[in-house]
């Protein structure tokens, strides 16, 4: 693990319906990988679609929080833990998350988009059928949906997400060939005050670069994007600050100086 990235703030536990694994194993490892600190991030997707393995992506919010709190304090003296989710995106859900934002004292705000009228392209059935640069189009398009519904977010997570489950990943995938859909999104986000994310989990699907991919980052750093936070998104504690020196590195490559946490829904930079 780099010493120059020391939060991870994508991360998941078993309040997440894809995670196994106990919050405090998870803090446990954060703490044996020298990190000062984390930010839970778990997953809110309402109306998930059916899906083969039946899963639900609902999330027991007041469980949630109460048990974060009680582990915050047991290890205030080790870790500075925060309390945050990754909203999954839908047109139809601004009001729902309007309300919840409202009524939940997040620290930290994620929204991804992780299903794409009605399919979640972790599942084949979103490629099947067609061609991979038009599922990735579509998947783009969706998130200038999303954008244009609901922009109460803290940052927009893992924008080319999609990728990491095409059939060829990012074989055949570039910020070049898709260079005015992704400005679009870059464009947007930025006029809103909305960040993006630097996610490591791209290492760890074996495509060699973060989501979003490195072009994305620096082309991101050129239109004047400033917040950018570092995540992993880990699921089981192996995977927690996952390449974080790779990260480090892409990040000065693409122009920043520093990252970016949040506490209370308010950024904070962090030297590298």
């Amino acid at each position: 693990m780099s010493d120059q990235i020391l939060w991870d703030c994508h991360m998941h536990s078993s309040f997440s319906a894809d995670s196994d694994t106990s919050m405090e194993e998870m803090i446990q490892k954060a703490i044996t990988c020298g990190l000062s600190g984390i930010c839970f991030t778990e997953h809110l997707d309402p109306d998930y679609p059916e899906t083969p393995d039946h899963i639900d992506f609902s999330l027991d919010i007041p469980s949630y929080q109460g048990k974060l709190y009680s582990l915050r304090d047991t290890y205030r003296d080790k870790l500075d833990i925060r309390f945050g989710i990754e909203l999954g995106l839908q047109t139809h859900l601004e009001d729902y998350f309007h309300n919840l934002l409202k009524e939940t004292p997040f620290d930290f705000v994620i929204g991804s988009s992780h299903t794409v009228h009605g399919y979640d392209p972790y599942y084949p059935d979103f490629f099947r059928g067609r061609r991979e640069f038009s599922a990735y189009m579509e998947y783009f398009e969706s998130i200038l949906e999303n954008i244009a519904s609901f922009s109460e977010m803290d940052v927009y997570g893992h924008i080319d997400y999609v990728v990491r489950y095409g059939p060829n990943k990012n074989r055949e995938y570039s910020y070049n060939r898709y260079q005015d859909i992704l400005d679009e999104i870059l464009r947007r986000l930025i006029s809103k005050g909305i960040g993006i994310e630097l996610n490591t989990g791209g290492y760890h699907y074996g495509l060699g670069e973060p989501n979003p991919c490195t072009a994305i980052i620096r082309r991101y750093r050129q239109l004047g994007g400033e917040i950018i936070t570092i995540g992993a998104d880990a699921h089981a504690p192996d995977k927690i600050a996952f390449s974080f020196d790779k990260a480090a590195e892409v990040l000065r490559q693409c122009g920043f100086s520093y990252y970016t946490v949040f506490r209370n829904r308010k950024p904070e930079f962090i030297r590298l």
